[in-house]
């Protein structure tokens, strides 16, 4: 079983609110055949808290006008590792540092990946991918 469809489309908007306030290493993990309680992972990292903050703010903003709200919210406070649950769709945005050490691709890299690419990025620049380190 893949993402559905809504989980699929929810995941690419909140991936490229992400992108558009210069998160990077954004990703999108399907792990529908793993979990029963959400079909994908939005992953995006920051090299500091106030970018944390300011992509968690976009995220929620632009899922917002499409609908749809967070059932949860989680590390707000520290900024460090924000979690907003969407049900079908778990974003982290993550501080760099953390995003290095809890390696989540690492963890779940025997599930597909759903394909992002920045819609903002210049032509053939497919934007940040894993690796990289500043857009």
């Amino acid at each position: 079983m893949t993402a559905s469809v809504e989980a699929r489309e929810t995941a690419l908007l909140a991936a490229q609110a992400a992108a558009d306030k210069l998160a990077t290493d954004v990703s999108i993990v399907d792990v529908s055949d793993r979990l029963a309680i959400t079909d994908a992972f939005v992953l995006a990292s920051a090299p500091n808290e106030r970018q944390v903050q300011s992509i968690v703010d976009e995220v929620e903003e632009r899922l917002r006008e499409h609908g749809i709200k967070p059932v949860r919210r989680e590390g707000v406070a520290e900024a460090r590792w924000v979690l907003l649950d969407f049900v079908d769709v778990v974003v982290h945005v993550q501080h760099a540092e953390e995003r290095a050490y809890y390696a989540l691709e690492r963890l779940w890299k025997d599930c597909p990946t759903i394909p992002f690419v920045d819609q903002r990025a210049p032509a053939g620049d497919p934007g940040p991918g894993p690796g990289s380190s500043s857009r």
